[in-house]
């Protein structure tokens, strides 16, 4: 019985468990002192292997933490694979209903006064915020281009829908997250899932500018390129602080901007240096480019 739970809850088990399934505690410190349990909180423990498998950092958090917790806010980003985030490392983030609790080493733990049933689900077993409450909470805790990228993932995934999203606002009027998620839904061409510093600052370069939204990391044919305006037929690509023009990656490049050129593209190459010492010419470079096209 001990066992089938801990394979249901990611090799997690609480001590109210172990008692409820009929172990004493006499049989609980035994089973610690020889390595058949180990503590990860409180009353909390590993049972078997004391390295924790992927979900169980955050199952035990919420066992640690009482009824009605759950994994929310990067933690469940994490779940959902919306944003990275290290599993062994940093605390885990919980949100719990009702009376404050007083602090749990390794848990973040995030007070409401009450959580509604339609912002909860489960994957894997552990209780989760919905991706649109849990986008609805990284508002209020990431940088603008972390809510952008999560946002993108959970839209390109379908784990969301923009009415989910409207529905939280209007749901938590007042509350922090509330100004920071709304301006990024109302975002020109919407969220960008960009994936390095040079690709947010063009972005943002294109977005000041009020240049048409172009798509991000869009694929043409077998190549995946960063900034495509499909009508126009434009293609930028984007040459990051770290990027190394070794010879057999410039002998890439050059074949692909050729078979783009080939399918009726213009394929522009932006490097680092004129996104962070020219970004007026290259804006006006790039509005060159999508006049001549129109």
């Amino acid at each position: 019985m001990i066992a089938a739970l801990a394979a249901r809850q990611r090799g997690v088990v609480s001590r109210g468990q172990l008692l409820a399934a009929g172990l004493e505690g006499g049989a609980i410190k035994r089973r610690l002192r020889t390595g058949r349990l180990h503590p990860v909180h409180r009353g909390v423990y590993l049972a078997g292997h004391p390295t924790p498998m992927d979900g169980a950092r955050e199952i035990a958090a919420i066992l640690a933490c009482g009824s009605g917790a759950v994994a929310s806010h990067r933690s469940a980003a994490h779940l959902w694979q919306l944003l990275p985030y290290p599993a062994n490392s940093g605390p885990v983030d919980v949100t719990l209903p009702g009376p404050k609790l007083g602090g749990r080493a390794g848990i973040r733990i995030h007070h409401v006064e009450a959580l509604d049933q339609r912002d909860v689900r489960a994957i894997h077993g552990i209780p989760i915020t919905t991706p649109a409450r849990t986008l609805f909470d990284l508002a209020a805790v990431v940088s603008t281009g972390e809510l952008e990228r999560a946002l993108a993932e959970a839209q390109v995934r379908r784990l969301v829908r923009r009415g989910d999203l409207v529905d939280q606002l209007e749901r938590n009027g007042g509350r922090r997250g509330v100004r920071v998620l709304r301006q990024a839904l109302e975002v020109a061409g919407g969220p960008a899932a960009t994936r390095s510093e040079a690709e947010r600052r063009m972005l943002a370069l294109l977005r000041a500018a009020e240049l048409p939204p172009p798509r991000v990391n869009a694929r043409v044919g077998r190549y995946e390129v960063d900034f495509l305006w499909s009508e126009r037929r434009l293609v930028a690509e984007v040459d990051g602080y770290a990027y190394h023009a070794n010879r057999r990656a410039f002998e890439r490049d050059r074949e692909r901007d050729a078979a783009l050129a080939a399918a009726g593209y213009t394929v522009l190459r932006v490097t680092w240096r004129q996104l962070v010492s020219t970004p007026e010419a290259l804006i006006a470079r790039l509005a060159a480019a999508l006049a001549a096209r129109r």
